[in-house]
């Protein structure tokens, strides 16, 4: 044969014709063997030494003037503490910088001392969480998880929507948190989008599989490997992860397994199934304690896992969180329109009798979806501005003017329609 058919653009050619008439995963393990170039990230290259030398850093707490300590190599805020430099726009995107470069350059995780000062709060949502639990027993239903055995925690998938329907004054209490709206909008911005899952672990539960999240720790590895290298490198920036604990996490009852500073392991989404990654993980991970009311974030691509309940008589229960961009894709769907018809009568309510004007914000980005994209620009055209209003912008103006629950509903079915797109 002609070598001049082994070219590269012949070699490439033939790899897109096999696209068609091969799996995904036989193409990629082709590829992988005869093809490595630049800008590409394969199972097969990762090295545990490797990510060794980037996680043998110590976070050194003067790098983060506003922490309060440094934990396992974690920092820790004092959330009250925090709360009285907020007022200050200048020094609110100060530490709006911190907290973003503590989840990018620094470990990847951060925790904030009693985020909830009113912990009644937090109880309110957990008696909510347990009937919808026990419901879901009741009815036979059964909630899968994605990395822990069957059996092993319960769950409530979209725990977010159910609150605000079960619960609307809870929901508005529990939102309204401004270190929830402090730290999503300092890695993701104004706009974006929470989307909420309660994690209950139960006694003697196992640990999760040591993994990375949403979106690339979502697939399997032949999949994360047809995907270029900047793309690895944007997944995280997409989503943040959360936790808001709604018992006390005494080490024994399983906290979250993390290893910090891991995310800036390029090839992580590619390497976390391979056993030397998994087992890796497992001999050096770090835990955070935590009370009931703490709340911790984490960059998506740090290696971590739930941890074993060793207890006997504790259900460690946590409301996780995926606060998302919103120029990507959230991992839930959830009817915001539902939601904000929910709430709207009592978040309205109190807007008239004077509620903080950040905290009723912060539910409206908890509830609505902030992005007006994508719509029917036929008929959703933008006046006097680059975009049509958001559903978002549609609540605020609601609140502001008070509109009756009647109107805010006929504009929400409105703003659906002119989205639709025929």
């Amino acid at each position: 044969m002609n070598a001049n058919n082994w070219s590269p653009p012949r070699y490439k050619t033939l790899v897109a014709f096999a696209v068609s008439m091969t799996s995904a995963k036989s193409l990629t393990l082709g590829y992988c063997r005869f093809m490595r170039e630049p800008g590409w990230f394969f199972a097969d290259d990762c090295k545990v030494e490797d990510l060794r030398r980037i996680i043998e850093i110590t976070t050194e707490l003067a790098d983060y003037p506003h922490a309060s300590a440094v934990e396992h190599n974690v920092v820790v805020y004092d959330a009250p503490r925090l709360r009285s430099a907020l007022s200050n726009q200048h020094a609110r995107r100060t530490i709006m910088a911190e907290i973003a470069r503590a989840l990018s350059s620094g470990p990847g995780v951060i925790a904030f001392r009693d985020a909830f000062v009113d912990v009644s709060v937090v109880d309110r949502a957990t008696a909510v969480f347990r009937q919808i639990i026990e419901d879901q027993h009741v009815a036979g239903a059964s909630r899968g998880d994605h990395y822990a055995k069957p059996g092993a925690n319960d769950r409530v998938w979209n725990s977010l929507e159910k609150l605000a329907v079960c619960q609307p004054s809870t929901f508005i209490d529990y939102f309204d948190n401004d270190i929830l709206a402090l730290v999503a909008s300092s890695w993701l911005g104004p706009r974006y989008q929470f989307t909420s899952q309660v994690n209950v672990v139960n006694p003697g539960g196992e640990a999760q599989s040591p993994h990375r999240d949403y979106h690339l720790g979502f697939m399997e590895t032949h999949e994360a490997e047809m995907y270029p290298e900047h793309v690895h490198g944007l997944s995280p920036l997409l989503t943040l992860q959360g936790a808001v604990a709604h018992t006390d996490m005494p080490l024994e009852t399983g906290p979250t397994y993390y290893l910090p500073h891991s995310q800036k392991y390029p090839m992580g989404y590619v390497a976390w199934k391979r056993p030397e990654f998994r087992d890796f993980v497992n001999a050096n991970f770090i835990q955070i304690a935590l009370k009931k009311g703490d709340v911790s974030f984490f960059n998506p691509a740090v290696f971590h896992a739930a941890g074993t309940n060793r207890t006997s008589d504790v259900r460690r229960m946590a409301n996780l969180f995926q606060m998302n961009s919103p120029f990507g894709r959230a991992i839930e769907t959830v009817d915001t329109k539902r939601v904000c018809l929910a709430i709207y009568d009592q978040l309205r309510e109190r807007v008239d009798k004077g509620m903080h004007v950040d905290k009723w914000l912060a539910v409206v980005a908890a509830a609505a979806e902030g992005y007006p994209f994508p719509t029917n620009l036929d008929r959703d055209v933008p006046i006097d501005r680059l975009t049509p209003p958001a559903q978002s912008d549609i609540m605020v103006s609601a609140l502001l003017e008070a509109w009756s629950s009647d109107r805010f509903a006929k504009e929400l079915e409105e703003y659906e329609i002119r989205r639709r797109s025929a």
